[in-house]
């Protein structure tokens, strides 16, 4: 019961993000950069501004949602670059072994010794601020996880006897690892991803709130905090809806993932039971 409800919640959350992100242009009541009226400034939430309005008159309801497009796409095409390098590497270094596997594991072991978010920094302080320079600082921080599970994977099934058969049958080495490894490893890669979005979403945030994100006037949910961080008190709405929409989107993934992870691994569900 706990799996079902996990997986459905969370599916639902996301599933939700991503429809208010795709459908914003008819959800959203006003334009969310150019729609800015002084006389409207910091308006509280009422029938007529759902979220209030900022500082420029905006309203928040619609840059909360098309925020959504900006934050979900930060963090889905991060993940899916850190998914491309975490399997490439953990793959060949499983698959193949060696010194090759010695320098992998060695990288590894450096990029999980440096914070995450330090290493996107130093990125983003070389490349500068914006959407493209986020995407990068991201999508190559947290491929380290990713690359020790396909590793371990790897190591595990290059001796099953399909494997033996494949490399009998002539199968050169990229073949194996497309054909044979990574379809059986699939199950664990999809879920960390899915944790991994999650991260991502947060990592945008926190970057967009130290002002290294997507640039103003573009809503992103982190840019939006950070620009809401000197009325916390005098218009709480201002940080309460993108914090909000940040919450229940990570929340979501989460379960998502916890839920895939009892589908797809059955064992670490019985071992925690």
């Amino acid at each position: 019961m706990k799996l079902r409800a996990n997986l459905v919640i969370g599916g639902a959350l996301f599933a939700l993000a991503i429809l208010v992100g795709l459908l914003a242009p008819w959800l959203a009541h006003t334009d969310p950069v150019l729609d800015a009226n002084l006389m409207n400034a910091e308006e509280p939430p009422s029938w007529t501004w759902w979220f209030g309005t900022d500082g420029q008159g905006r309203d928040i309801y619609s840059r909360v949602v098309y925020g959504a497009r900006i934050s979900l796409t930060v963090g889905i095409v991060s993940q899916l670059i850190n998914s491309v390098i975490g399997v490439a590497l953990g793959l060949s270094a499983g698959y193949w072994g060696g010194w090759w596997d010695d320098v992998v594991n060695g990288l590894t072991n450096l990029m999980l010794a440096i914070p995450s978010l330090i290493f996107a920094l130093a990125i983003m302080a070389v490349l500068g601020p914006g959407l493209t320079s986020l995407l990068i600082a991201l999508g190559l921080t947290n491929w380290s996880f990713t690359c020790r599970i396909a590793r371990a994977s790897a190591l595990s099934l290059r001796s099953q006897g399909y494997v033996q058969a494949a490399t009998v049958l002539g199968y050169g080495d990229l073949r194996i690892m497309i054909t044979q490894l990574l379809p059986n490893m699939l199950g664990p890669i999809i879920v960390i991803g899915t944790l991994g979005m999650g991260s991502a979403v947060l990592s945008e945030a926190a970057l967009s709130f130290l002002g290294l994100g997507v640039r103003p006037p573009f809503p992103s949910w982190g840019s939006m905090l950070s620009e809401a961080r000197d009325q916390i008190t005098t218009a709480p709405w201002l940080s309460v809806f993108p914090g909000l929409a940040i919450f229940l989107t990570v929340l979501g993934l989460n379960l998502l993932g916890d839920g895939l992870r009892d589908i797809l691994d059955p064992q670490s569900r019985s071992r925690r039971t």
